[in-house]
């Protein structure tokens, strides 16, 4: 039985994919054409496709995150996910500006994404998560009980 804490992480973290999602779907045209006015981009012939690629791959490493934190009780996946959650705060914070230039719901969304992700991240660090990580994702049972 895995903790509240993990449940809670499970469900806030996974809508601030789908958010992600809707955010990515709804400001790709802009995001688009932001990359395209960069003369280097333009000139590389990054487009439509590697704006695409990009993003999925994005979504694919933050899901395989959450599978091995959620389901496997992994460490290390944890503390991957705090590094890229920092860096992606960290990142975010100067680029407000160009997000509220491009679209002001963008940024908002950005900063709801962002504290729906650090939120996540803190359930698991409480005492439950951790005791539940410890335990390696194991309820306290013997599993060769019933064998």
């Amino acid at each position: 039985m895995r903790p509240q804490s993990i449940v809670l992480f499970d469900r806030v973290f996974l809508l601030s994919l789908g958010l992600g999602m809707i955010n990515t779907a709804l400001s790709f045209q802009d995001s688009l054409a932001y990359m395209q006015a960069d003369p280097a981009t333009a000139q590389a012939g990054f487009g439509a496709g590697f704006l695409i690629f990009t993003q999925a791959v994005s979504f694919a490493i933050l899901l395989l995150l959450w599978y091995f934190i959620a389901r496997r009780a992994s460490t290390v996946a944890k503390w991957i996910l705090v590094v890229l959650t920092a860096i992606g705060t960290l990142a975010v914070l100067p680029t407000l500006s160009t997000l509220a230039e491009r679209s002001l719901f963008t940024m908002i969304v950005a900063l709801i994404i962002t504290a729906m992700q650090i939120f996540a991240l803190v359930c698991l660090f409480r005492a439950d998560a951790k005791a539940w990580f410890k335990a390696r994702g194991q309820s306290g049972a013997n599993p060769d009980i019933f064998r």
